[in-house]
């Protein structure tokens, strides 16, 4: 399983362009390392647009699902640096998931990722969570594929922190393909979600095609 765990964080978001600079430099010296810092998350991935949108993609895996729920994650939540304070009340279109890895198929993490929402049919999560892993082991023979993911949100853990009633957005599946470059996981990407059995098994509400800024795992710090 390429994935070092069972649970992940997905946030992506668009910014101001008077504060991305500080923006990049704050998650690059700040705040990717408090988040791979807590116990239990393993490592985190950034990542920038070639298609699509929002234009930033951030991945944190955890150990276990219930790392995401915990008190060490909750009381960083509750306890933000002025200057996370700062960028998260500008964020533009953003977006936050909290995830079970339920399929992760191949070894090893690659430079791009293909990256799509997928609302699942509410009678037909079986056939679709089937499918999908059919289709994501079927990648990973493919020249410059190198892992395959399906992640499904938790609702409740999912929903915006400032409601109360999770929207349709929070119980939305996520598919990752790892690869060598975008032009090999966009075209993959593009394969998967056209594929008609998954068109009727869920509905594709975005999908992007996204270049790896850089990483950070627990090892590190």
């Amino acid at each position: 399983m390429p994935l070092s765990g069972t649970g992940m964080l997905i946030t992506l978001m668009d910014v101001e362009s008077a504060e991305e600079v500080d923006f990049n430099d704050w998650y690059d010296k700040e705040h990717l390392a408090e988040r791979v810092g807590i116990e239990g998350f393993t490592e985190a991935r950034r990542y920038v647009a070639k298609t699509g949108t929002p234009k930033y993609l951030n991945l944190y895996t955890t150990k276990t699902f219930d790392v995401l729920d915990s008190p060490a994650y909750r009381k960083v939540l509750a306890n933000q640096t002025a200057r996370s304070t700062h960028h998260i009340e500008r964020f533009l279109n953003a977006g936050r998931a909290i995830v079970r890895i339920m399929v992760s198929r191949g070894q090893g993490r690659g430079s791009a990722v293909f990256f799509a929402a997928i609302r699942p049919s509410a009678q037909k999560q079986d056939q679709l969570r089937a499918l999908l892993d059919e289709r994501l082991t079927a990648l990973i023979p493919q020249h410059g594929i190198i892992s395959a993911h399906l992640v499904e949100s938790d609702p409740q853990l999912s929903k915006p922190l400032t409601e109360t009633v999770p929207p349709p957005s929070a119980s939305d599946w996520y598919v990752i393909i790892d690869g060598a470059d975008t032009e090999v996981v966009g075209r993959a990407g593009k394969e998967l979600i056209g594929d008609a059995g998954i068109a009727a098994a869920g509905a594709v509400v975005s999908h992007g095609v996204y270049q790896l800024i850089w990483d950070l795992s627990k090892a590190e710090l």
